[in-house]
């Protein structure tokens, strides 16, 4: 037992390397591209701290290269959820019991990991199964999930040190005490970063976990738990499996021990699993915590006095890094018309440099989108406007190919309607909407942007009159739970810049911050009084 108080000080950001011709770490994630892309990996699940393997083969193969097969994961069937569950009920007490400082060391160790040994592996992973250059990977699944582990710790220290007052005669303290039962972390295909921090968050809290990634996550999901097995976390307080969503929502919620989720996906499964957790919520030990980032449909406007370069350069980055698939890429542009041809003339030219292929010809700016459902819905949009009769129209871009793997253009779309569709409805792709505005028409359009979508997510301005961004920011105070003044609505760093947005887009429990932490803890308020009252009087009572 010790008798020393720990502190863990606010880490650095971890730093992006950079990946430059000749360059250590280009070789290096070269020669780690070659090698996973020469082997055929065949991935258990994770219960108990052991491998288990169900014979439920399911093919990994790249996006960007279909004809390729990398290798197969094992899918969970109900036993196997039943099967993780049943660990990390049995690990809690242990786990909950064990020294902070202890606890914190493992994802300390875990982020060195990450940071040396591992690094190139992990990019690697994410490159070939989710289809992102050398840069999307390195500041997702190193930069990013290094910041989310040591930035956790150090949140968590703060918060343990938050005491209440202790006045003469008595002793005030605060426990935070973990969950009582299990989290259930369902992460999404396209940021490793949130696939490590969603099940490491409420761990790092003394909580225990099923952990279900996206499958077409699993690669990179399976290379951060050996991670964290080799960091030394104890079998069970992790569980990592690859059942159906229905399937592990139908048992977790169920189960009287569910003690919450923390989610990043779709708003409609968010809705259901939120519905089910209410139609549940009598037979559980404690309300769950819910929490859950979704869905976005994020603007970029541009006021008159906007600096033309920087809109170009802000829409061509964040509208097509990692082909549009982060829920916080712009997708829809609110430009004025004393500007916009010379915006959409730029930007069109900057589109037709970007380079489309596979991830390891570093070269390439876009790469494949995820699969073929994911094409298809994004083929079905460009479709659409290709027959829409004027309603809007193709200004670059457009062209789908799923000959050998599932690439989607960048394009850029122009209507004359604000509520045309693809101005509302969150497509997930390399995808972005223009409307052009009269300039002297910028305050009313910002009533249209503010009610053209169910989603409040990111959002962008770019202007240099100062009183007009004030205005804007102030006037779109609810529009975006995280709001860029010039510069792209998209890259949010831990430490920095805390993600989560409201409305349809979630709980806006800010990850990457210390207010995510508070959701998975329960405080318990203890009282020491030093001499006890021996009577009930007070001194009112008494007699003059």
């Amino acid at each position: 037992m010790n008798n020393a108080y720990f502190d863990f000080l606010e880490p650095k950001n971890e730093p992006v390397l950079g990946y430059a011709p000749g360059s250590h770490e280009r070789k290096a994630l070269q020669k780690a591209l070659a090698e996973m892309k020469g082997q055929k990996c065949d991935i258990p699940a994770y219960i108990d701290g052991k491998e288990v393997r169900s014979g439920i083969k399911k093919e990994i193969r790249p996006p960007h290269e279909t004809g390729h097969l990398l290798g197969h994961f094992h899918a969970s069937d109900e036993q196997q959820v039943h099967d993780a569950i049943d660990a990390a009920l049995a690990a809690r007490e242990s786990w909950a019991a064990t020294s902070w400082e202890h606890r914190a060391a493992i994802f300390m160790k875990a982020a060195e990991l990450l940071a040396t040994k591992y690094r190139f592996k992990m990019n690697a992973a994410t490159m070939l199964g989710q289809s992102k250059n050398a840069y999307q990977a390195e500041i997702d699944s190193a930069c990013e999930l290094i910041d989310f582990l040591r930035f956790n710790v150090h949140f968590l220290s703060q918060i343990y040190k938050q005491q209440p007052l202790s006045p003469q005669g008595m002793d005030n303290r605060m426990e935070y005490r973990p969950l009582e039962g299990f989290v259930l972390a369902v992460t999404p295909f396209n940021f490793t970063a949130i696939g490590g921090n969603l099940p490491t968050a409420p761990a790092m809290c003394g909580n225990v976990v099923v952990w279900k990634p996206a499958n077409t996550q699993v690669y990179s999901a399976s290379v951060f738990m050996e991670i964290l097995i080799e960091a030394g976390l104890p079998g069970g307080v992790i569980n990592l499996i690859y059942p159906s969503g229905p399937l592990v929502g139908d048992i977790c919620y169920a189960h009287p021990y569910f003690a919450g989720v923390h989610f990043t996906g779709s708003t409609g499964v968010f809705q259901s699993m939120w519905k089910s957790i209410g139609n549940n919520i009598a037979r559980y030990k404690s309300y769950p915590r819910i929490v859950g980032e979704t869905g976005g449909k994020d603007f970029v406007f541009v006021h008159p006095s906007a600096h033309v370069d920087a809109v170009v350069a802000g829409l061509a980055r964040g509208a097509f890094e990692y082909q549009g698939q982060k829920c916080s890429a712009a997708s829809r542009a609110y430009l004025p018309a004393n500007l916009a041809d010379e915006i959409k003339t730029k930007l069109v030219a900057e589109l037709k440099t970007m380079k489309m292929g596979v991830v390891d010809d570093f070269t390439n700016f876009i790469n494949a989108v995820i699969d073929e459902k994911s094409f298809a819905s994004i083929s079905k949009y460009i479709d659409n406007v290709k027959n829409s009769n004027g309603a809007a129209k193709i200004l670059c871009g457009g062209k789908c190919d799923s000959s050998k793997g599932w690439f989607v253009e960048p394009t850029v779309i122009e209507t004359t309607d604000p509520s045309y569709v693809t101005m509302c409805e969150e497509i997930f792709g390399p995808v972005l909407t223009i409307f052009v505005y009269e300039a002297d028409q910028w305050i009313q359009t910002l009533e249209v942007l503010d009610n053209t979508s169910p989603y409040a997510l990111t959002g962008a301005i770019f202007a240099q009159d100062r009183h007009a961004i004030e205005y804007l920011t102030k006037a779109l105070v609810n529009s975006a739970g995280n709001f860029y003044i010039n510069d792209k609505p998209t890259g949010a760093v831990v430490g920095q810049q805390p993600f989560g947005g409201a409305r349809a887009s979630g709980t806006n429990d800010k990850a990457g911050s210390i207010l995510n932490l508070y959701r998975w803890l329960s405080a318990r308020t203890i009282k020491e009084t030093y001499v006890s009252p021996t009577d009930y009087r007070y001194a009112f009572h008494l007699a003059d």
